[in-house]
């Protein structure tokens, strides 16, 4: 294992907050050319997999459970999503290594009804947003009512944060659009629900001094490291999860796209935290985020 605070461990005990299917459903049906668009202008191979082989490359790697993220875009992509029923399906096969996060389509009639069955029926344990794939602000009025609902539900929320990789390259990057990302339009939501436990992910760039006003303002809002090998990550994001930011940074890789081994490998090679930052950002916080 890459970390010596792992090895202390009977158990993997880390807990990845950000990771995709590795399976046709989101890398070739809900991604389309969008995603294609990604690997392409980064030189990535993104190579359909098992469930059981992305368990057994976790456990190796010395994570003990991952998020896995629902994915519904259909509104401004046209693209199949990654129904919230296949993710629970997912869950069930593996109940003590997957927690199911939802996604619904905020452009969708059926939103919030989507979002309480989410919780209700299907037992998932949260929410995610990808607001420039989605093609929303989050910030708008008119998403107020999924908002509270998600709000009185109780459930966690992962918005992403910073530039996405989708449409990288194409001719007007497929309509998608950046502003989205902006991480000033998450802390909207967070002033408006306080008991909502929302997550920024990724460092989002080329917002992430925005993004460490908020997690330091709010005190409901917190932000995953996903999505970037810790060389690239704003030297100020990697100072702040050491200090003031330790209790509200967490672990995420954005799996497939960055494999745990790479990602934990990375982090030892390029930060020097003490073993107990070490053990808030790889699973307390994460722990308390979840209400695990």
């Amino acid at each position: 294992m890459p970390i010596d605070v792992l090895d202390a461990e009977p158990e993997p005990r880390a807990i990845d907050l950000h990771a995709h299917q590795p399976t046709s459903e989101f890398l070739e049906e809900a991604g389309g050319e969008m995603m294609a668009d990604a690997a392409r202008k980064f030189g990535a191979e993104l190579e359909t997999k098992e469930y059981d082989e992305m368990v057994a490359e976790y456990r190796a790697a010395g994570v003990g459970r991952v998020v896995l993220l629902g994915w519904d875009a259909e509104t401004n992509t046209g693209n199949p999503p990654v129904t919230n029923d296949y993710v629970a399906a997912v869950r069930d096969a593996f109940p003590d290594f997957f927690v199911g996060f939802a996604s619904v389509d905020p452009h969708k009639p059926d939103c919030v009804d989507e979002a309480e069955r989410a919780i209700a029926d299907l037992d998932l344990s949260g929410f995610k947003f990808q607001q420039i794939a989605q093609g929303f602000d989050p910030s708008d009025p008119a998403h107020e009512e999924l908002w509270k609902t998600i709000e009185d539900l109780g459930a966690p929320v992962v918005f992403h944060g910073g530039n996405s990789t989708l449409g990288a390259g194409a001719p007007g990057g497929r309509g998608l659009r950046v502003k989205y990302g902006n991480p000033l339009l998450i802390d909207d939501v967070a002033a408006d629900h306080p008991d909502m436990r929302i997550c920024i992910a990724h460092p989002a760039f080329p917002w992430e001094k925005v993004q460490l006003a908020i997690c330091q303002q709010k005190g409901n809002v917190y932000m995953d490291l996903s999505g970037w090998l810790p060389r690239y990550i704003d030297e100020q994001v990697l100072r702040y999860a050491d200090t003031l930011l330790q209790d509200e940074v967490m672990f995420g890789t954005d799996y497939p796209m960055i494999e745990p081994d790479t990602w934990l490998e990375d982090f030892a090679a390029h930060t020097d935290y003490s073993e107990d930052v070490q053990r808030k950002l790889l699973w307390e916080n994460a722990e308390a985020f979840l209400e695990l």
